[in-house]
């Protein structure tokens, strides 16, 4: 949208996880070493934490990009798994197949690829992405893997990466014996007023194609303010700001546009009110490569995850024209208006949609009430039916009387040889 205005290759305030973009902050770089130490040293667990977005999985992107060639890596982004589920998905990753064998057959078939790894010379790396999303059972499977060793080392090193509420399940009793194995442990904190207007400038530099934007200090104040310095909020402003300064063609970025664009993203909903967020200053900072059993949890951000386009997230979903549309840009307008249209023309597919399928339904319940009701109601088999009368010839007898046709089977049925014996 704008990058041909600012002379841009790309935009540089993506929220994809893109290591050419990561910053080497004091934190971010603390955290890196700190991996590298674990991986170096073959320390049995290694464990990152950080806030909502502050910059965990681009931090793991680069360590992945810059490993040698002599380990062989699994990575785990989708957590929600059971113990065995979560044993597969580390097997498929390692391209071997657990189809229909038990868990024991499973555990030996990654036993000898380990082994076999480690006779060729090379390290075994698994990395779980969003581990406070495991359960204690599974947790404690991993544990159970890193038994996977020989005499003198492990076969296996593992990389717990997640949000902060990952260290509250670690100080669970059921995990003393996993917490003592874990060697290494660092915690994300956010970016400081400096480290904000340094990462925000680096970012555009590397973007930039011909002479780099540059956000103002006191612009870059603003946003660390507003963020609390946390990576991916200060990339949904930044990214707005650019957006709007397209829309009013405006090729420097001051503090006046940039307060104009925290107006707008907290009126649409993009933003929380100011206050909502409530992040204190003394979560802890790092931790030494000997993690201590009793883990002190930081508190929680909370901010949800946004998307750069402010008027397009509440169109998306609310299907309403936001509070302050009117004075959004022209193109941010017109863009948010046919979006909505859009979903209002679908919305209305769809429930009509709803409305035939019920009436199918309701056509089926009915000839099934009725296929149900034939087929419970009793048979009679000696019951005469009401549209066929079939009459027969007198029998030769003194006493006879016209006898019918059914009259005569249920005699016959019954071991009556005449009817007189009736």
């Amino acid at each position: 949208m704008y990058e041909r205005f600012y002379e841009l290759r790309e935009r540089p305030f993506a929220l994809s996880p893109d290591p050419d973009y990561l910053y080497p902050s004091r934190v971010h770089q603390e955290a890196l070493d700190y991996l590298r130490y674990g991986l170096e040293s073959h320390a049995g667990f290694v464990v990152i934490t950080g806030e909502i977005g502050s910059g965990k999985t681009t931090l793991l992107q680069t360590l992945l990009r810059n490993i040698d060639s002599q380990t062989s890596v699994g990575r785990v982004v989708n957590t929600m798994l059971e113990p065995r589920e979560l044993l597969e998905t580390i097997m498929i990753d390692f391209g071997l197949d657990p189809t229909g064998k038990s868990k024991p057959l499973l555990l030996r078939d990654l036993a000898q690829f380990l082994v076999d790894q480690r006779l060729a010379g090379r390290m075994v790396l698994i990395v779980i992405d969003e581990a406070q999303n495991l359960s204690l059972a599974a947790l404690e499977e991993l544990r159970m893997l890193s038994n996977l060793e020989t005499e003198k080392s492990k076969l296996l090193q593992i990389v717990l990466v997640g949000q902060p509420n990952l260290r509250d399940k670690l100080t669970s009793p059921e995990l003393e014996q996993l917490r003592q194995r874990i060697t290494v442990s660092y915690h994300l904190m956010p970016l400081e007023a400096d480290e904000t207007a340094n990462y925000i400038n680096h970012r555009l530099r590397r973007a930039a194609i011909g002479a780099p934007v540059e956000f103002p200090r006191e612009a870059t104040d603003a946003i660390h303010a507003r963020s609390r310095g946390v990576p991916r909020i200060v990339n949904v402003i930044c990214d707005a700001a650019l957006v709007f300064g397209y829309a009013e063609e405006r090729r420097t970025i001051d503090l006046g546009l940039v307060q104009e664009v925290l107006g707008e993203l907290e009126a649409t909903g993009v933003l929380p009110p100011v206050g909502f967020t409530n992040m204190t200053e003394s979560s802890p900072k790092t931790t030494t490569p000997a993690m201590a059993p009793s883990v002190v949890a930081p508190p929680a951000v909370a901010v949800e995850k946004t998307t750069p386009i402010a008027a397009a997230s509440v169109a998306r979903t609310h299907h309403v024209m936001p509070a302050g549309a009117g004075s959004l840009p022209a193109p941010l307008r017109q863009d948010l208006t046919m979006r909505t249209e859009a979903l209002d023309q679908r919305e209305q597919s769809i429930k009509q949609r709803e409305r035939e399928l019920a009436e199918q339904r309701r056509i089926l319940a009915e000839e099934y009430r009725l296929l149900r009701s034939r087929a419970a109601a009793p048979i009679d088999p000696f019951a005469r039916p009401t549209s066929v009368r079939v009459q027969v010839p007198p029998v030769s007898h003194a006493h006879a009387r016209p006898e019918t046709f059914w009259q005569r089977c249920k005699r016959l049925m019954l071991g009556v040889s005449s009817p007189a014996m009736e």
